[in-house]
């Protein structure tokens, strides 16, 4: 085990997985980060999927996470309202992901005069349930959503996420959502508590400059973009901020997670 500088957050797509295909080298990234003894959360807005469920795809594409190691959204979104209002009230639209990490911090979910309306990721948005949405914002439920993803990937094509549902309810009613999720920098310092970790000393792995590169860097980490997923050198170059590193991919780090930072020829 080495004396390693830095804690990891990291996130799914993109830097570890690429339509559910494992990218190079990650497992033996993530072999290294635990050999070591590094400690790292592994991040996604998706908030579909709960941890254990999220376990198990990685596992089928040769990817060991842990669960403790995997932090959603929907955690992200469960600790906000814990703390905002606990022991309080919602209602969902959302899958198990979403709704059981509100079960599980003590929140009832119903339509009946909920405290919050919390959006989420699903498959199969309803119209009913999004009207019911409206008309509870309408009547003065509290507005959360767990991401601002516009659109996200399937085998057919890109389908409306969270992002495009929001901007539905928000266009009915006048009123914004709160989202949880990246670019958000309350994402990563509520990763950063779950994993008892500092920002000084915490870095922050992503393949999107507008979401992942821009919440590392105003939740105060140093950030690794890698060309791995949607980011390219060029995109780069469109933003007004950098990350502090630019990577192919986290198969570079391989032999330098103590301290990705270092000169290699030092």
């Amino acid at each position: 085990m080495v004396d390693a500088r830095w804690d990891y957050l990291m996130d799914m797509d993109g830097v570890l997985v690429h339509e559910e295909h494992i990218i190079p080298g990650a497992a033996e990234f993530l072999a290294e980060l635990t050999a070591q003894g590094i400690r790292f959360r592994v991040l996604t807005n998706n908030s579909i999927f709960t941890p254990r469920d999220l376990r198990a795809r990685l596992l089928q594409t040769g990817l060991d996470v842990p669960e403790a190691s995997i932090w959603t959204s929907a955690l992200a979104a469960a600790r906000f309202l814990d703390a905002q209002r606990p022991n309080g009230s919602a209602f969902v639209i959302g899958e198990a992901g979403l709704t059981t990490a509100l079960h599980e911090i003590g929140y009832v979910l119903t339509d009946r005069n909920p405290d919050y309306v919390v959006l989420g990721e699903t498959r199969t948005y309803s119209f009913t349930a999004i009207t019911t949405a409206i008309r509870l914002v309408e009547q003065g439920a509290k507005f959360l959503a767990t991401n601002p993803d516009a659109t996200g990937p399937s085998r057919d094509g890109l389908l409306p996420a969270t992002g495009s549902v929001a901007a539905l309810i928000q266009r009915a009613t006048g009123f914004e959502p709160y989202f949880i999720g990246k670019p958000n920098p309350l994402m990563m310092r509520s990763a950063l508590r779950s994993l008892g970790a500092h920002s000084e000393a915490t870095l922050m792995i992503g393949d999107r400059m507008d979401t992942d590169v821009r919440s590392g860097l105003e939740a105060g980490l140093e950030t690794i973009l890698v060309l791995s997923g949607i980011a390219s050198t060029e995109s780069v170059e469109r933003f007004p901020f950098r990350p502090s590193l630019v990577i192919d991919s986290v198969a570079d780090l391989i032999g330098r997670t103590g301290d990705p930072f270092a000169d290699p020829a030092a």
